[in-house]
């Protein structure tokens, strides 16, 4: 599998080059990445989705984050970035449906099974009311476990330390194998990311999920969630208040 590169940048954000993914995050160069957070509306409240990321991401594995997101790859625009809430996801929507935010300039580092990164990112940051049920989005195997919604209030409370802890109610869809060519169904999906990308990729497997999920609810905190900076998630927060819905 060839691997994915980026576009790489300045600090002033002028591009030099491309590079590997696994470059771009060892040697700390500046890439972009697109952001979209999903509301939907609830009476008079207003409600939050966000995401579980998977035990086998190469950064902050297990972390709450942002409801979709995705690096650009080398030669796209934000325009093609948006196919992350399709891939994610599961929901298709034009670019002009997005409501922009703004634009954070992020250096998050840590440590994943021993290997160090940093993440430099310059992220456009997206808004999209989306009046739909957690059970209705289908989930994308290799990135997200899990999918959740809580009030926006609150969220706003946890992360500006008026609360330690927010209730949320969460979905995760049980993923299933079958192949084409009649091997049994309900065989697990192996947990090696690597595994995983390459069984989706054979033309003899399908990869799916199941329609059955059933909600259950979790304690989040702050520190759950990728650090960002708490000055994004109330930025986020704020300017989603403004995001109109359809």
């Amino acid at each position: 599998m060839t691997p994915e590169r980026f576009d790489i940048y300045d600090d002033q954000q002028k591009w030099i080059g491309t590079a590997p993914r696994n470059e771009v995050h060892a040697k700390g160069y500046w890439h972009r990445s697109f952001h979209c957070w999903i509301v939907r509306d609830e009476g008079d409240k207003r409600m939050v989705l966000f995401q579980r990321r998977r035990d086998i991401k190469d950064t902050f594995p297990g972390y709450y984050d942002i409801t979709a997101a995705g690096h650009l790859t080398a030669g796209e625009q934000l325009q093609d970035a948006h196919r992350e809430l399709a891939e994610e996801l599961g929901v298709y929507t034009s670019f002009d449906a997005l409501t922009y935010l703004f634009t954070a300039t992020q250096q998050l580092q840590g440590e994943v099974r021993g290997v160090p990164f940093l993440d430099r990112e310059f992220s456009a940051v997206y808004g999209l009311c989306l009046n739909q049920p957690l059970e209705s989005y289908v989930l994308q195997a290799s990135e997200v476990d899990s999918l959740y919604e809580a009030p926006l209030d609150e969220l706003l409370a946890l992360f500006r330390q008026e609360t330690d802890v927010v209730q949320a109610s969460g979905v995760r869809a049980q993923v299933l194998t079958s192949t084409q060519a009649g091997a049994v169904p309900g065989d697990e999906l192996p947990t090696n990311l690597d595994d995983l990308c390459d069984l989706g990729d054979r033309s003899d497997v399908k990869v799916k999920q199941s329609a059955r999920k059933s909600r259950f609810v979790s304690e989040v905190r702050a520190a759950d969630f990728v650090p960002h900076g708490t000055r994004y998630y109330i930025d986020v927060l704020e300017t989603l208040r403004r995001v109109d819905g359809v």
